[in-house]
This record gives C-alpha cells, structure tokens and sequence, in this order.
C-alpha cells in the first residue's frame, strides 16, 4: 500500500494499526454497552435493550440515598482538590527551585502512593483515623484521597514549573517586587493552566476512588462510588448503569476540561 504522500506502507504497519485498533475497540466497547444498557426499558440488564427508556436515571436522580452520595463525592473531590492542589504546588516549588540533601528522596517518597497497592493506603488510612476516632468523616476521606491525589499534583505542577522562564520573574524582582508579590503576580498567571489542569486530576482522582471511602466511610456517610459498591453486593439493579454512565460523564467532563488547560498553556 502507498500513501499520499507516497511512502510505502508495509505489512508490518498495517498489522500494528489493526491490533492498535483492536485494543482500542475492546476498550471502549464496554463503555458503549454500558452507556446503551442505561437507556433500556427492560427490568434487568439486557443488551440490546428491547426499548429505549430514561427510567434508570430517573431512578438514580430520583433517590435521595444516591443524591447524598453524589454530594458527599462532590464535598469529598473538592477538600481533596483543595489539599492536594495547594500541597502540591509548595512540594512543586521546593523541588524544582529549591538546593537541598536528598531531593531525590523526598520526590520518591512524595511519589510512593502511586507505587504503593491502594489497598494496602487504604489499610494505613483506617488503623490511623480509627485510632482518632475520625471514620465515617468527609474530612478523614479526604485526607485519604489526598494521599493519592498529591503525587498527580506534584508531577504536573512540576512539569509546568520546569518549563517556565524564570528570567520573567527575576526581572520583577530587580524592579523591586518582593518575592511573594513577584510569585502572585508573574509566576502563579502563567502557571495557572498547569496548575488548574493539576487541580482537576486530584479532583477525579478522588471523585473515582472506592477503597479508601470503602474503610473510611460509615453508614450514613457515604461516597458514590461506595454506594455503587454496596448496591452491586445486595442485587444486580440496572439503577448501576445509570450511575456508570454518569460516572463516565463526569470523567469525560474533567478529562475535556484538561485538555483545553493545557492546550492554553502551550498556546503562545
């Protein structure tokens, strides 16, 4: 096969885009199902759906036990924004900025929860908030997540840092800005892409988690995801799918969101 250009393309290309096409397809293809399954009007999970029907998300927005867990989600995803966005941002400063010992520890241990299996945070977290007395919090929750959403932060913040010209910033300082005013006025506007990109990764990190709220959570305080847990233990409702979808929604949302950020970042 010759293309436009005309370079020749061989078998063995084309054998790489037909498997790449192929994994993609088995990732999405259970997106699609789901999103599809969401809108049947039969009383159990069936594909393809004998009718199309908006019952399940009636059901799902209609129920006061899965709009308090998307606002516990909501309350949980912002303090984890919060802590995680600012946090990240001082660890972000002194890495790249900062002369100090053991800087490569430090990043490696602030890297650590994405090495470290979840399962056994979420062990860590529990020992540690039972022992305050702090489960079945938003706050103990958060600061579970929080854990998990500083090294995205950190990385991302950092990357961004990396690639700013400090000269804009020493030319403030020698006019006679103080380094804090030089930082809030020239360093954080231009950073702010990266930085409010960092944001939103913390965000769905945390609005997505299940094992941390799974042993931090209590009876009435309880996340989506943990809700979508228990739901999925009692009975197989097709109420999930409809939440599945939202979910993916809202992922779809921050991932777009995202990329527009850092498509004003590397506009000049």
């Amino acid at each position: 096969m010759i293309v436009p250009e005309g370079q020749r393309i061989g078998p063995g290309t084309i054998a790489l885009v037909a498997l790449a096409a192929l994994t993609l397809v088995f990732l999405i293809a259970p997106v699609v199902i789901i999103l599809i399954v969401s809108f049947s009007s039969a009383e159990y999970l069936s594909f393809p759906p004998p009718h199309l029907s908006l019952r399940w998300y009636e059901r799902f927005l209609g129920a006061s036990e899965w709009r308090g867990a998307i606002l516990v989600s909501a309350e949980v995803a912002g303090l984890t924004t919060l802590f995680a966005t600012l946090l990240g941002l001082a660890a972000s400063l002194a890495l790249v900025r900062g002369r100090f010992r053991y800087k490569n520890a430090v990043y490696a241990l602030l890297l650590s929860p994405m090495i470290v299996p979840t399962i056994i945070t979420a062990i860590a977290l529990y020992f540690f908030f039972v022992k305050l007395k702090a489960t079945g919090s938003v706050l103990a929750m958060a600061l579970g997540h929080t854990v998990l959403a500083l090294p995205v932060v950190v990385i991302i913040v950092a990357a961004t840092l990396q690639g700013f010209d400090r000269r804009l910033e020493l030319a403030a300082l020698s006019l006679g800005a103080s380094r804090l005013l030089a930082f809030r006025r020239i360093t954080l506007p231009l950073i702010a892409p990266g930085v409010l990109s960092a944001a939103l990764f913390a965000f769905l990190t945390s609005f997505d988690e299940l094992l941390i709220p799974l042993f931090l959570s209590g009876s009435e305080v309880q996340t989506l995801t943990v809700r979508v847990w228990n739901s999925l233990l009692l009975e197989v409702d097709p109420t999930i799918t409809a939440v599945s979808s939202f979910l993916i929604a809202v992922t779809a949302t921050v991932l777009g969101a995202s990329a527009v950020l850092r498509g004003q970042r590397t506009t000049p």
